[in-house]
C-alpha cells in the first residue's frame, strides 16, 4: 500500500531539500527519497559561493544538514531509499522504492547530477586509492603531496584550491586553451603559487600497483605524453544528469537534463524539476534554491487549481 502525500520529492541535495521547506511552507504534506545521505555532491564541498547571506562562503556540509533540519520541523519526512520507478495511476504519481512506495499529485525531480567519470585505464582499479573526487575529504590525508586535478570548470578550481591549502603543489590538467567558469575563482587559482595550469592536456592513464603513483598526461597539441609522478588525481571533467528514472516521461534535452518552462514544469502534468537536473541551469547553490521555491510555488498552483501549463 502506497504511503500518501501532497508531493513527493525525489532528491535529497539542496535543490531537494529546499523544496521540501518550500512546500512544507505552502501547507504541503511531503517526502523527500535522499538515495543517500542528504545533501548530495555538495555535503563534500569545503566552500560554497554565492549564497545570499554568507558574504565569506559556507561549507556544504554545514548548509545541507541546516536546509534538512529546516524541513524536518515543517513536518517533511524523508526516505534514505532511492527512488527505482515513477508511474501514473489513478490521477496520482506513484514511486516505488525497493522498501516502499509513495503516491502524491505532485512530483519534484530533484535528482541532480554526478560527476562524469575519467574513461582511462587505471581509474577504476585505484578508485579510493589515490583516484577521488573530494578533495576536502582527502586532502588532510595529502599534506605536502602532489596531486593532479582532472578539469578546468568551477568545480575544479573550487577542489584545486582547497588541495593547495594542504598539498606541496597541485598540477591542473585542463583539456582546453584555457580556465573555464567565474572569473573569481579563476584569478584565484592563477595567483595561487601551488597551482599549475596546464592547458591543452588531458590525463592518459592511471598508475601504480596499490596506490596512484603516476599519471600520464598528453599534451593535445603536439600529441607528445609524460609521465607525472603524484600522490592522487582528482576528477572533475563534468556532469551526467541523473535521468534514468524520468527518461520516459518527461522532455529531456540533448545533455539530457530536464526540459522546464518559467515555473520549473516540466512537460508532464503535476511533475516539476529543479536543480542541476534541469535544463538550462547555471549549477550554482543559490540558483538550485531558487529553482526549489519556483517548483514550490507551481506545484501549489496545480494542487489549488488543478491546472498545468507548461513548455
Amino acid at each position: 500500500m502506497a504511503r500518501d502525500f501532497d508531493v513527493v520529492i525525489v532528491g535529497g541535495g539542496l535543490a531537494g531539500l529546499s523544496a521540501g521547506v518550500a512546500i512544507a511552507r505552502l501547507g504541503h504534506s511531503a517526502a523527500i527519497l535522499t538515495g543517500g545521505v542528504p545533501g548530495g555532491e555538495l555535503i563534500k564541498i569545503e566552500k560554497i559561493d554565492g549564497v545570499p547571506g554568507h558574504a565569506e562562503g559556507v561549507p556544504g556540509y554545514d548548509l545541507c544538514p541546516i536546509t534538512q533540519e529546516q524541513a524536518e520541523e515543517f513536518g517533511v519526512e524523508f526516505s534514505d531509499q532511492p527512488a527505482t520507478r515513477i508511474a501514473a495511476e489513478g490521477g496520482n504519481w506513484l514511486v516505488e522504492t525497493d522498501a516502499d512506495s509513495f503516491a502524491a499529485r505532485g512530483l519534484i525531480v530533484a535528482s541532480g547530477t554526478s560527476m562524469a567519470k575519467l574513461d582511462i585505464p587505471g581509474f577504476d582499479r585505484l578508485q579510493g586509492k589515490g583516484v577521488s573526487e573530494c578533495a576536502s575529504c582527502d586532502a588532510p590525508l595529502l599534506r605536502n603531496k602532489v596531486a593532479i586535478v582532472a578539469g578546468g570548470g568551477d568545480s575544479a578550481m573550487q577542489e584545486a584550491l582547497v588541495l593547495a591549502d594542504h598539498l606541496e603543489k597541485v598540477i591542473m590538467v585542463v583539456r582546453g586553451e584555457e580556465l573555464s567558469g567565474q572569473t573569481a575563482y579563476r584569478t584565484s587559482v592563477e595567483d595561487n603559487p601551488k597551482i599549475e595550469v596546464r592547458t591543452h592536456s588531458v590525463p592518459t592513464e592511471i598508475l601504480g600497483e596499490d596506490a596512484v603513483t603516476r599519471v600520464k598526461v598528453k599534451d593535445t597539441v603536439t600529441g607528445e605524453e609524460e609521465d607525472i609522478e603524484v600522490d592522487a588525481i582528482f576528477s572533475f571533467i563534468g556532469l551526467v544528469p541523473n535521468n534514468e528514472i524520468v527518461r520516459d516521461l518527461v522532455a529531456l534535452d540533448e545533455t539530457g537534463r530536464i526540459e522546464v518552462d518559467v515555473a520549473m514544469r516540466t512537460t508532464a502534468k503535476g511533475i516539476c524539476a529543479a536543480g542541476n537536473i534541469r535544463h538550462g541551469s547555471p549549477h550554482r547553490a543559490a540558483a538550485a534554491m531558487g529553482d526549489a521555491a519556483t517548483a514550490a510555488v507551481a506545484i501549489d498552483r496545480y494542487l489549488t487549481s488543478g491546472e498545468w501549463r507548461a513548455t
